[in-house]
């Protein structure tokens, strides 16, 4: 049996008809659409089986419905692999929980159908936004933020360090609007991301806090293999403090350049995204470039029910 790190993708990783063949084949998965569906009161099979890329890019269908593809595609792959670490980006960071123990599947659902209704509610006035910068340093790009937040008075900040050349800023519009033309003045390219608000900001205070008073009652165990945390970057082994970083993890910005690097320097060198499309496994030699290894990387995509049963 191959040992690896899971690595489980969130927002913008959504494609048509995901999910659909490990649906077909297995009654289980087929289950699991229902049960979301019935937890999230949205017709998500229609939506992501069916539907137009603005039904896909509403949160409040996508979180749910992700995480079911996400943990679905795992159930078929884990008759052949053995999770040594589990990390997920953003709303990825749930599936990794799940398959990790610490939270049971119905209760994950529940977690992540709230998560997307609370976020898609959390501006209503649509003062805030998110953009990636790519093509500039760390360094650059933190200058932007701090003079274009200085200068318009308004929330800013780096939410995602996705690799070293794409940070992804967030705040209120004015301000990533600002930052995005500084950006493009300094030879980076600044690319608007389809979201209903600055998520990963302080901005999605009121959302986090009513999120975490239902994760205040939900029994977090401990995980049977190290969780590598969004808000801490490195691994978390006890209920306890994966409960404390989640409690935070939708304000705090997701630290995934650390996250791989402290994977690295813990020995993990193979890594399997599990998912509907490859987008973190496109990252992990970017984030380790220079950084020494215990072994060869290697990467591997489980995105369809061929891949997980190869």
């Amino acid at each position: 049996m191959r040992a690896a790190s899971l690595l489980f993708p969130g927002q913008g990783a959504q494609i048509q008809g995901m999910g659909r063949d490990v649906a077909d084949a297995s009654s289980e998965a087929m289950d699991m659409w229902k049960k979301a569906e019935a937890i999230s009161g949205l017709p998500l099979r229609e939506i992501y089986w069916e539907g137009d890329e603005a039904a896909m890019s509403d949160t409040r269908a996508l979180q749910p419905a992700l995480t079911v593809v996400n943990l679905t595609l795992w159930q078929a792959l884990s008759r052949s692999v053995r999770p040594l670490a589990c990390a997920g980006h953003s709303l990825g960071e749930y599936s990794a929980l799940a398959v990790a123990r610490v939270l049971d599947v119905e209760t994950c659902l529940k977690l992540v159908s709230l998560r997307g209704q609370l976020m898609a509610d959390s501006d209503p006035d649509g003062r805030g936004a998110m953009a990636a910068i790519v093509k500039l340093s760390l360094e650059r790009v933190q200058e932007i933020v701090d003079k274009a937040r200085a200068e318009s008075g308004q929330v800013l900040l780096v939410a995602n360090y996705n690799t070293p050349g794409q940070y992804v800023i967030s705040g209120e519009k004015e301000a990533v609007a600002l930052a995005s033309s500084m950006a493009k003045e300094a030879k980076g390219r600044a690319l608007p991301l389809a979201v209903s608000g600055a998520f990963h900001s302080p901005l999605m205070q009121r959302a986090a806090d009513e999120l975490a008073r239902h994760m205040q009652k939900v029994v977090w165990r401990r995980p049977i293999c190290p969780i590598y945390s969004n808000v801490t970057a490195g691994p978390l082994e006890d209920g306890e403090s994966i409960r404390e970083a989640m409690l935070v993890q939708m304000t705090s910005p997701v630290r995934w350049i650390e996250i791989m690097q402290s994977e690295a320097a813990h020995g993990l060198h193979d890594f399997i995204e599990v998912g509907p499309k490859a987008v973190l496994s496109k990252m992990v030699a970017r984030c380790l470039e220079g950084v020494e290894t215990a072994g060869p990387v290697t990467t591997a995509v489980v995105s369809k029910l061929e891949e997980a049963m190869a």
